[in-house]
């Protein structure tokens, strides 16, 4: 079945927006006694399609709600992927992966070996990754859009404020995602850091350090940017597995 998530509510009734009723009644040919499940305020419905609403020659779906839906799909803890601009197809890749297996938030940054250059076109390229992680959470039936944050720079990444604060290293002295996630506990809050192709510089990694950071290894192998941060959601979601 179909899932929305909407924010405009009328009574017991949900107005969809321009794009979502497009997707319904062109794309997906549904018609009215017709049932999605709808996502508002992190709140799961099974409602029905009950009118089409004509609006300056546009056509708005309206569902009224049938009944609610227990549904808890979120992650014990809540995790913010700090991901290093890569090219276009990767980060959309990225986005799309981490969301399906359940971040919190994106925290878009640009390091010193970032390969990537968006100045002038930032706005627009949150706008698409924001249109990216709402399409795959749909698709995978989550409860929350992440939120795609602004994009920040090394410096920023060191105020952030948060219980625990990781960024992935090749250096050997650094301890293991696994030991790490031994001692942490349910509802805590953390953010990963994941460097660009050529990976930090040593100055980034001591800022990160100072900072409050701890460096993380995955293992032996050396990963590709837009492995890493799926790898880390991966272990994450088996750690914490109900």
């Amino acid at each position: 079945m179909q899932r929305y998530f909407v924010n405009r509510q009328e009574n017991h009734s949900f107005i969809l927006s321009v794009e979502d009723s497009y997707h319904i009644l062109v794309v997906m040919r549904m018609k009215i006694g017709d049932k999605i499940e709808i996502v508002s305020k992190e709140r799961l419905y099974l409602c029905e399609i009950d009118k089409i609403i004509t609006n300056k020659s546009q056509d708005l779906v309206e569902a009224k709600i049938i009944h609610e839906i227990a549904s808890n799909t979120s992650l014990p803890v809540k995790v913010i992927l700090a991901q290093s601009i890569v090219q276009e197809n990767k980060m959309d890749y990225i986005l799309q992966k981490a969301t399906e297996l359940g971040v919190k938030a994106i925290q878009p940054f640009v390091a010193n070996r970032s390969m990537i250059n968006i100045k002038g076109k930032e706005n627009k390229r949150i706008l698409r990754w924001q249109k990216i992680v709402k399409e795959a959470s749909e698709q995978s039936k989550g409860l929350l859009i992440p939120e795609v944050k602004d994009i920040m720079n090394i410096d920023d990444l060191c105020k952030v404020d948060c219980e625990v604060k990781l960024f992935c290293s090749v250096n050997e002295t650094s301890t293991t995602l696994k030991k790490v996630l031994a001692n942490i506990t349910n509802d805590v809050t953390m953010i990963c850091v994941v460097g660009p192709e050529g990976g930090f510089t040593v100055e980034e990694e001591n800022k990160l350090l100072n900072s409050g950071y701890c460096r993380v290894s995955l293992g032996n192998r050396v990963l590709r940017t837009e492995t890493v941060g799926l790898y880390i959601m991966s272990v994450i979601n088996y750690n914490f597995m109900r």
